[in-house]
């Protein structure tokens, strides 16, 4: 693995702290309009959280869905964000994320490596005023990473819980249709064993998939583009303290690969960009409420994730506030056994959307519609659990459910499961009662539980949350399961549990910025030289999820933004005065 090593003095125009897609779509927007750039990355790899992501961007009125011919309007745009932020609606952000976001997609595609191919995702609510049905969320397109050259083997690998021996999908394509139906269908037995060939050929002479999906190959796309724009990437390369010189934030100090410490100056100033606080434990334990009543948390991003980008803009006088009613963006995990004293953390994407899996607290009840978006099931299970320790769910099914979808980690059949029956993953009971014994689930709760939900679930109905009423419900469910793609019976025993608990996919909350992303003191006045991008910064979606790809949508046309703020070209995008003013006051050197 090639890891260029930082020499120990570096003066650039514009230093950035972190190398996921908000730091990397800044620098290389920056790179582009004329600024010298450099890249420090803590970790041994580059890609950050996008690396782990899904790849998706929440662009309403991008090009992809103009050629598609899908109507929408900006004016629908505002009006969702309204409804989906609340009382956390920022006018001047949202505004000049809708004008900048399209342009953003057309810039990366015609300047970069950076592609995307349009999805049919709903927005997550899709019947709040203003939602639609399909249009706004683009993926990035698959890549192979050979063209990284020597660099490949610094490119962050997928998260390894959600790959099958290191193989990525996607789980907007078919891919996943033809893995679930391979024993039924000699098409897609066909596909998945060409699949299967080609990466078993991969990993032999590559030690890893080459060709990737997702965010993984978003990643690789913004990588790519820096490397041959001549934007070094220093990864091993942790910034510790922001340089200050007449008040003005002029490089940092970082530790360097070989323990030596690498001085560097950034005449424009320095980008943070280190990806949130969701592995800071001191941090989180005081905001997170699951965590304040002495619950679990496992997130799966990055465990380079520790808030260092909050840390130094807190340590030069920039605020992290903590405001929003979802400080994160939650997602239901479960722990994974890997063999050899390993855990693994599996994010639950796709089980609980399909028929006959049911969401249950300890006592045994359900609490909402499974089917809705990860932060919504992960938002109502706080809430269910708050007079509890513990805060935690059990998703439950039948074995004939179990042997069609899978369930957690547990891999629909043919594939064995007795493993994670030994090591206690996957839990089993003959009955419903002895189920619940196993798990220690209050058994009259699930036993009347199962019963109502039956109920309606025989004709396709879910009598108590809806499940199925909407497209997103139904996006992600099984469509040959009739009348309702989310809801059948859980029927015959034997049946089986896997313990859900709390994470997240990122930090909403985060360093004040304005709208061109300059960090912010307690006055509101900016901190010459000091930007933030990414999950270090606030999210403009108010502690909200509003649709696939609203982190990684914002994230990437606020670093458009940012990179031309700084780069002193921002005809296009509508900032107040006071910002234009001060706008000229950063770009004296």
């Amino acid at each position: 693995m090639n890891h260029p090593v930082p020499p120990s003095r570096i003066s650039c125009d514009l230093l950035v702290v972190g190398s996921g897609a908000g730091g990397l779509s800044t620098a290389i927007t920056a790179k582009k309009h004329g600024l010298d750039v450099v890249v420090i990355e803590k970790e041994d790899v580059f890609g950050g959280t996008t690396a782990f992501s899904g790849g998706v961007l929440w662009i309403p009125g991008n090009p992809h869905a103009k050629k598609a011919g899908i109507q929408d309007s900006r004016e629908a745009a505002v009006e969702y964000m309204k409804n989906e932020t609340g009382a956390f609606y920022d006018a001047v952000a949202a505004e000049a994320f809708l004008d900048a976001g399209p342009e953003m997609v057309e810039f990366f595609e015609r300047e970069t490596a950076v592609k995307f191919v349009p999805t049919l995702y709903p927005d997550y609510h899709p019947t709040v005023p203003g939602g639609v049905d399909i249009g706004r969320s683009i993926l990035a397109a698959p890549f192979d990473i050979r063209a990284l050259g020597e660099h490949m083997g610094r490119l962050r690998p997928p998260l390894e819980t959600i790959t099958f021996i290191g193989m990525m999908f996607n789980s907007s394509n078919a891919d996943l249709k033809h893995f679930f139906n391979a024993t039924k269908s000699l098409k897609s037995f066909t596909y998945v064993a060409r699949r299967l060939a080609t990466h078993v050929k991969e990993l032999a002479l590559y030690r890893r998939g080459i060709n990737v999906t997702s965010g993984n190959a978003l990643a690789a796309r913004l990588a790519k583009s820096c490397l041959d724009l001549g934007i070094p990437i220093y990864t091993r390369t942790g910034a510790k303290e922001l340089a200050l010189h007449d008040g003005r934030i002029v490089g940092a100090l970082a530790d360097g690969p070989d323990g030596n410490t690498v001085h560097i100056t950034a005449k424009r100033g320095v980008v943070l960009a280190c990806g949130g606080f969701s592995h800071d434990v001191a941090r989180i334990r005081k905001t997170y409420p699951h965590l304040q009543r002495g619950g679990e948390h496992l997130s799966p991003v990055p465990a380079g994730n520790t808030g260092d980008g909050a840390r130094m803009a807190e340590q030069v006088g920039g605020v992290v506030e903590i405001r929003y009613p979802n400080t994160s963006a939650w997602m239901p995990v479960s722990r994974v056994p890997l063999g050899k004293g390993r855990f693994g953390v599996f994010p639950h994407l796709l089980d609980r959307y399909k028929p006959g899996i049911i969401g249950v607290t300890r006592k045994g009840k359900r609490f909402c519609n499974e089917s809705e978006s990860y932060h919504d099931v992960g938002a109502a299970m706080i809430e269910a659990c708050k007079d509890e320790k513990e805060t935690a769910m059990w998703l439950v099914c039948d074995q004939a459910t179990l042997s069609k979808y899978g369930l957690g980690y547990v891999k629909p059949a043919p594939m064995p499961v007795g493993k994670f029956l030994r090591n206690g993953y996957l839990i089993k009971g003959d009955t419903l009662a002895e189920l619940a014994r196993n798990a220690g689930i209050d058994a009259e709760g699930l036993e009347k539980t199962v019963a109502a939900y039956n109920q309606g679930a025989a004709g396709g109905h879910d009598l108590q949350f809806g499940r199925g009423t909407t497209a997103f419900n139904r996006y992600l469910a099984d469509p040959e399961n009739k009348p309702n793609p989310c809801v059948a019976p859980v029927g015959k025993g034997p049946y089986y549990a896997v313990k859900v608990v709390m994470g997240d996919l990122g930090t909403f909350d985060g360093i004040r910025t304005s709208v061109v992303g300059e960090v912010l003191d307690d006055t509101g006045a900016p901190i010459p030289g000091l930007f933030s991008v990414g999950n270090d910064r606030a999210s403009v979606m108010g502690g909200n999820y509003p649709g696939a790809g609203i982190t990684l949508g914002p994230i990437m046309t606020f670093g458009y933004i940012t990179g031309r703020h700084i780069a002193g070209a921002l005809e296009t995008v509508q900032i107040p005065a006071m910002q234009i003013e001060r706008k000229e006051m950063v770009h004296v050197a």
